[in-house]
């Protein structure tokens, strides 16, 4: 008899998320809570539970303390009420479950069908968050039996999901009938990719076994699945632990029979590795009882049989700068070459495991005239990364990764030890730049393309991330934008009207009026690109996303200044400034000029102000206006003369 684990078995991607989210939240707060079991499956919960994360029955018991969302969601009211009443909210919902959510929300379909089963906590939360009528069902005669009744119509649109963990095969079969018989039903494959390839690799394996083990919590669904699957095919055991399989589970098994183990998404590798270790024993005691033991270790029955292809768990023995020994329970000595352990060119071998570690390897070569076995981590972990950086890009997540080299046509990202190409449009950097400043640094990026029929090819896109944050930026500032607001901005560019300044989220105009409380020329003469300025919002366009700056401190309003100082009728020395047809500006103090009007330049009649004016001259003028409401000031070197001219006639008289 021999044993081999099926590919796919363990923690998916959303289960380690959720777990890593809730630790991390308790190991920061001390103690938080979640909304049921994190996962399904009692012995990860027991173990979270010494670590603080403890069980809440209903939002109220969590009031005032931190929430953590479990993987399988919650429905939009849960939501709304956990924010309202939770210290904190940290949302470990399952992104190919979140991405139901969206479906069923933004559907614009008058109805929703989801297939599952009705009572599990996932199936509660995507029908809590579907806006019109939801069905939950668990087959095809469940939805014809919503036709027949009337409850649904062929003359309706109606959009149709699937529990992420329901069984591929049945929700094909249901798919092609009902869409055959009902035209306006529109239906999403949601089946979680990881969910599909475990459930092929336990079915391929249960094909092959004489018995099947699979581990996981009765109350785990797509576990259930598992069972009912490889059950098909061969005897089937569905145990949540080593402990619990029953003793002489392998009386009356052929002494060459295979027997499988497969295991749920929330069941742990150690679980895992217990029960391997269990069945082990039972091979071992078996093969005592029939004939001697040690002929059979001779014989190499009580090992497993490699080959290649075969995925194990390797326990690491020994470490070296090159390679790593592994133990895989085989008379072959197992060895991961350093380029076989990651994908990082730069990597440390000590720094990506350490002696004792148990690691999930591909079997890639055996030699039994030299007793060895190569195996490979880097293919295990690259068949893992795809399926995370999948559900990264259903969920539309932003992840970091740090820029390892420059390649021909873009950049090459690392993130959590996965190789993903941007190329250079998705970068960033214009094309007249160059792709080296990224060299080395930490960029967050979205995942655009996953494609594991071009070995493993994963596509990034800096570029969008960024337009995500900035996007996020600019919505912010619409709603908290107010007039008088102060920012300190960056001059972008400059135009013959005014300059325009970064403030952060969106660019404002400065109009060259604004820019200062002198009088401006052309706008370089002030400033030039890259300058710090402090700006003060005068109006915006939400419609229209346009945003008035002024430069112009109120604190130094120099018609504040003039009030204070000046008044009707004062004499004063002022300086020509500009002319006009209409008249002069004289400049009383800087930012504040004054009108000499034609008509008051002279007793006598002026044609040609530029005859008797020069710019940059200056000239005794008397103030005879003050507009307050319009900040304009009149002057005249007139009321001067004819002060000047009856002070002359008194003089005579006299």
């Amino acid at each position: 008899m021999w044993i081999e684990i099926a590919d796919k078995s363990g923690f998916c991607f959303g289960v380690e998320r959720a777990i890593r989210l809730a630790e991390d939240a308790a190991e920061r707060f001390g103690e938080v809570w979640t909304l049921g079991s994190l996962i399904h499956n009692p012995i990860v919960t027991k173990s979270l539970e010494k670590k603080g994360v403890h069980i809440a029955e209903d939002v109220e018991n969590a009031a005032g303390k931190p929430l953590v969302i479990r993987s399988h969601g919650v429905s939009a009211q849960i939501e709304k009420k956990a924010e309202e009443l939770c210290a904190e909210i940290i949302d470990a919902t399952c992104p190919f479950v979140a991405k139901i959510h969206r479906i069923v929300s933004e559907t614009s379909a008058e109805a929703v069908v989801v297939l599952g089963d009705k009572t599990h906590p996932e199936i509660i939360g995507i029908m809590g968050h579907a806006a019109g009528r939801v069905y939950a069902c668990a087959g095809a005669d469940d939805i014809e039996g919503l036709f027949a009744r009337g409850e649904l119509s062929d003359n309706e649109d109606v959009t149709l999901v699937a529990q992420t963990t329901f069984d591929r095969g049945r929700f094909e079969e249901y798919s092609e009938r009902i869409g055959r018989n009902h035209s306006r039903v529109k239906i999403y494959d949601t089946i979680c990719h990881a969910t599909s390839e475990r459930q092929r690799n336990a079915e391929e394996l249960a094909k092959r076994a004489a018995l099947m083990i699979v581990v996981g919590g009765r109350s785990s669904s797509n576990t259930g699945a598992l069972a009912a699957i490889c059950a098909r095919h061969c005897k089937t055991v569905f145990t949540e632990s080593a402990a619990d399989i029953p003793k002489q589970i392998l009386s009356g098994l052929r002494s060459d029979s295979l027997i499988g183990i497969t295991a749920g998404a929330s069941t742990p590798v150690y679980t895992i590795k217990e029960v391997h270790e269990r069945m082990n024993e039972e091979i071992r005691s078996v093969n005592e009882n029939e004939e001697d033991f040690a002929a059979l270790l001779e014989a190499d029955q009580s090992f497993i049989k490699l080959r290649n292809g075969m995925r194990v768990k390797a326990t690491v023995v020994s470490v070296s700068d090159r390679e790593v020994g592994v133990e895989v329970g085989a008379k072959q000595t197992g060895y991961i070459v350093r380029e076989e352990l990651t994908n990082d060119p730069e990597a440390v071998v000590a720094n990506l495991v350490k002696v004792g570690d148990v690691i999930d390897a591909i079997v890639i070569k055996v030699d039994d005239s030299m007793g060895t076995a190569a195996l490979s981590k880097k293919r295990v972990d690259t068949a893992l990364s795809l399926e995370k950086m999948m559900a990264v890009k259903d969920a539309n997540e932003t992840i970091e990764g740090v820029v390892s080299n420059v390649v021909k046509g873009g950049v090459i990202v690392f993130s959590d030890n996965t190789r993903i190409f941007i190329p250079a449009s998705q970068t960033g950097i214009p094309r007249s730049g160059s792709l080296d400043v990224l060299l080395k640094q930490t960029v967050k990026l979205k995942i655009i393309e996953v494609n594991d029929q071009r070995g493993g090819r994963v596509v990034g896109s800096i570029k969008l991330a960024s337009k995500e944050v900035r996007d996020a930026e600019r919505a912010k500032f619409w709603e908290n934008i107010e007039v008088g607001q102060k920012f300190v901005g960056e001059v972008r560019s400059i135009e013959d009207y005014g300059v325009f300044v970064d403030i952060g989220a969106v660019d404002g105009l400065v109009r060259t009026s604004e820019l200062t409380w002198n009088r401006v020329g052309h706008p370089k003469d002030i400033v030039k690109i890259g300058d710090k300025i402090n700006v003060i919002v005068k109006s915006y366009d939400p419609e229209k996303k346009r945003v008035s700056l002024s430069a112009k401190d109120p604190d130094d309003n120099p018609w504040t200044k003039f009030v204070t100082e000046y008044g009707k009728g004062d004499v004063i020395k002022a300086t020509i400034v500009s002319i006009t047809e209409f008249g002069a500006f004289a400049q009383i103090i800087p930012g504040v000029d004054g009108l000499i009007h034609i008509s008051q330049i002279s007793t006598e009649r002026v044609n040609n102000i530029a005859s008797v004016l020069s710019v940059g001259q200056e000239v005794e003028v008397k103030i005879i206006e003050i507009d307050t409401e319009k900040n304009r000031v009149s002057l005249s070197i007139k009321a001067l003369m004819e002060e000047a001219d009856s002070d002359d006639d008194s003089e005579n008289e006299e």
